[in-house]
């Protein structure tokens, strides 16, 4: 068995079941009748706590951080909180199981192959000039980047810190980053795109993802942008068709898209294009992360979050202004498009 049916979100207090869960903690105890494992079984709605008792408990030596597990065994509650007594136990080999990892760790809405496909879209449709759009496709399409970028978290914490994130914020930002151009037609909007699209591809090396989501070694020696330009740097090394100052500018975006020194940008922005790419960047981060926090006072009678470290200031959910439509249909759609975030 390796495909979910019930998420732990739907645990409810007599239930009998079993599934896949991903193993988030695991500790050996002793009672009086004999060692115990106190696990914390994890998937995308949650966690739970669960028990092996005496003498199932001691069939497992090595359960720890990390396993995925075919866990079997009756719902019961520990105060007011679901608890799982197991009664049946299989450790799972992730290679030789078709896991979808989005099952257990919290991921973008959006499906990954879905927005490397609008990417693509975006390359087709933007980029008009035949040497840009050979070298963003040669690169999307590299075995390695594709599959890394299909998992990869766009930060630690803070924004878009789940999986698919990356390419959430990618995807946003090369989106945010278009409906500028059309603002300032004398803008070089491919190398903008590019940039875009590429600006953050170093996070799927510096951070580990997976259920810890920590830094790699090269990701705290080096950080994402060193490790992005070092990346592309072959790809444009063999780009022989895309001109020189082309490709040194598109370098120079990835390199200042952090806007400031004190942000970590090697360089600050100097061309037109190197701002709208450091604006946009930081405008769907602070986004994505204003959105989070409003989300957690859903069901919550304050309309104020509690202080924001990282924003450095309260955030207040403010009333929505209606939307007016003649018909009972269009109200309800356009509700539902008034109560999107702004994505761009």
């Amino acid at each position: 068995m390796s495909q979910k049916t019930t998420y732990i979100k739907d645990l409810i207090n007599g239930l009998r079941i079993r599934d896949v869960f991903l193993v988030s903690d695991a500790q050996i105890r002793e009672s009086k009748n004999g060692p115990f494992w106190n696990l914390k079984l994890q998937d995308n709605s949650g966690s739970v706590e669960a028990k092996i008792w005496s003498p199932l408990s001691q069939a497992f030596a090595g359960l720890e951080a990390g396993m995925f597990v075919v866990a079997g065994g009756m719902v019961g509650s520990y105060r007011d909180q679901p608890q799982l007594t197991i009664e049946q136990l299989e450790i799972l080999d992730p290679d030789q199981s078709e896991l979808e990892i989005s099952d257990f760790l919290p991921s973008s809405p959006q499906k990954p192959e879905e927005m490397m496909q609008e990417l693509d879209y975006m390359v087709a449709e933007h980029m008009v000039h035949p040497p840009w759009k050979r070298f963003c496709r040669k690169v999307l399409k590299n075995e390695e980047i594709h599959k890394r970028l299909l998992s990869a978290t766009g930060a630690k914490t803070v924004h878009h810190a789940y999986v698919g994130g990356l390419l959430e914020h990618t995807l946003a930002v090369a989106k945010l980053c278009m409906s500028i151009c059309n603002n300032y037609p004398q803008v070089d909007r491919q190398v903008v795109l590019a940039a875009a699209i590429f600006h953050d591809l170093g996070k799927a090396w510096e951070l580990s993802g997976g259920l810890k989501n920590d830094y790699t070694d090269e990701g705290r020696l080096l950080g994402h942008i060193h490790i992005g330009v070092e990346v592309l740097e072959p790809f444009l090394q063999r780009s022989k068709d895309l001109d020189e100052k082309l490709k040194l500018h598109f370098k120079h975006l990835i390199l200042s898209h952090h806007g400031e020194y004190e942000y970590g940008a090697p360089k600050r922005p100097k061309t037109p294009e190197a701002f709208i790419l450091h604006f946009a960047d930081n405008l769907d981060a602070k986004m994505n992360t204003i959105f989070a926090e409003l989300d957690k006072l859903e069901g919550v009678e304050s309309n104020w979050t509690p202080y924001q470290r990282f924003l450095d200031r309260y955030l207040y959910r403010s009333e929505k202004s209606p939307c007016d439509n003649n018909t009972q249909s269009d109200i309800k759609k356009s509700e539902a498009q008034c109560s999107l975030p702004l994505k761009a």
